[in-house]
């Protein structure tokens, strides 16, 4: 869709497939052609060292999901029965539930509206003899003020782990997020920085726990063959329909396909309801960890992109009165997505929808949850996320999006903030 054609066609923006070039699709289509290499292989051993390297730890470890990488954590560390993890919400139902796997509670904590990050005063108030964990979310690529929650971890004697799933590339006070806790976790799941379609990555500095991880990877389940080689056709095919010009086209083909879409989903119904899949403990493939591996060799350009872009939509976005991220001083984001509070956001959405799907992260306090309750939410308890649920949208910060585009998108986003009159503004 290059030249020509492309560049007379209206483009309307994905969420994700931004990051992919068809230089990795050919990677995929080379394993696709060799399904002994599809499952096991070398290149899962060279995407560990290079995501080590990359992160500036000394082991990563990797497996099918974010989610099963940080069940593998908590499990290394002995959380089981009793004990209970500290973590802010809107976060996604697949956090909880791996918490919940291990026996484990998981203990709500309120998000500060600033930057959608933990809210430390008010886990201080959920702090009991049994916490164990502090689980820090840097949401949507927006590190956490690490000093503070620090601090704070020392004095109640709890365990760091950094949930980096937003987050590749973001920096605080200098350092990688990732290697500010004991251990952390990303995700390379379709929607985020890197793409493997599925995938996740536990990092830790602890040469103990980085043992116990490799014992509990090598006790995971390999990738069926067949459904390895279904990650890498979605790969593929989403690098093709969501290309912009053709976007507008191939969406509603996708919605209209529904629960018959034959491509594999990144949330099953089981995780939804707060239940265990069957098959949950399952490793990384071969022909997966080779497009990690290519992606990590562009990422220092796709994060100069995203930074470039985020900054444009601030630029636009901050005289509109829009409440837009407060960044820690010491903070360097890596927006995997840049959020913005609406007042109205179904009309936002619709004002926007020409030019591209808007990301509504969150929905939920348990994003994608048929119930939060299912997870043990207590409906109420955190007021700043459940507003932040009914209030956010994100845009879209992905390689695809080009200057042009982030004109269309701001213009017509302060078009319907205006159009609604200065009640449809947020300020602080």
């Amino acid at each position: 869709m290059r030249g020509g054609l492309a560049s007379h066609l209206p483009r309307r923006l994905a969420l994700l497939g931004g990051t992919t070039r068809w230089s990795d699709c050919v990677e995929a289509l080379s394993y696709l052609g060799r399904p002994a290499q599809l499952v096991q292989g070398v290149k899962i051993k060279e995407y560990e060292d290079a995501f080590a390297a990359t992160v500036g730890v000394k082991y990563a470890i990797g497996f099918a999901s974010g989610r099963v990488s940080l069940y593998g954590l908590l499990r290394a560390l002995g959380i089981d029965e009793g004990a209970e993890v500290l973590l802010s919400v809107p976060t996604h139902i697949v956090v909880a539930n791996a918490i919940r796997y291990t026996g484990a509670r998981p203990i709500y904590v309120d998000c500060r509206l600033e930057d959608y990050n933990i809210d430390l005063a008010d886990a201080e108030r959920r702090i009991t003899p049994r916490s164990r964990v502090l689980l820090l979310q840097h949401t949507f690529g927006v590190p956490v003020e690490m000093d503070t929650a620090l601090a704070f971890a020392r004095r109640h004697n709890l365990v760091v782990i950094e949930d980096c799933v937003h987050a590749l590339g973001a920096r605080y006070d200098g350092r990688q997020v990732g290697t500010l806790g004991h251990a952390a976790f990303f995700s390379t799941e379709e929607t985020k920085t890197i793409s493997t379609v599925m995938g996740g990555m536990a990092v830790t500095n602890d040469a103990d726990l980085a043992y116990r991880m490799r014992t509990f990877q090598a006790s995971c389940n390999l990738s069926p063959l067949s459904l390895s080689a279904r990650y890498l056709m979605k790969f593929v095919v989403y690098y093709m329909l969501t290309e912009p010009s053709v976007h507008r086209f191939a969406r509603v083909a996708y919605e209209r396909l529904g629960r018959r879409n034959p491509l594999p989903v990144p949330t099953t119904l089981e995780e939804r309801r707060g239940q265990r899949p069957r098959d949950y403990e399952r490793r990384l493939s071969n022909g997966q960890a080779a497009l990690g591996l290519a992606q990590l060799r562009s990422l220092q350009r796709n994060l100069e992109h995203r930074e470039f872009v985020a900054n444009a939509y601030e630029d636009s976005l901050s005289p509109c009165g829009l409440r837009l991220p407060e960044v820690p001083s010491k903070a360097e984001p890596s927006f995997v997505r840049y959020p913005v509070w609406v007042e109205d956001r179904p009309t936002v959405i619709r004002a926007l929808a020409p030019h591209a799907v808007v990301g509504t992260w969150f929905t939920s306090v348990l994003e994608e949850a048929e119930s939060p309750e299912a997870a043990g939410y207590a409906p109420g308890s955190c007021p700043n996320a459940e507003q932040a649920a009914q209030h956010l949208i994100n845009l879209p910060t992905h390689p695809r999006v080009s200057a042009r585009d982030v004109r269309m998108l701001t213009t017509a986003l302060t078009r319907a903030v205006s159009s609604r009159g200065p009640s449809f503004k947020h300020r602080w």
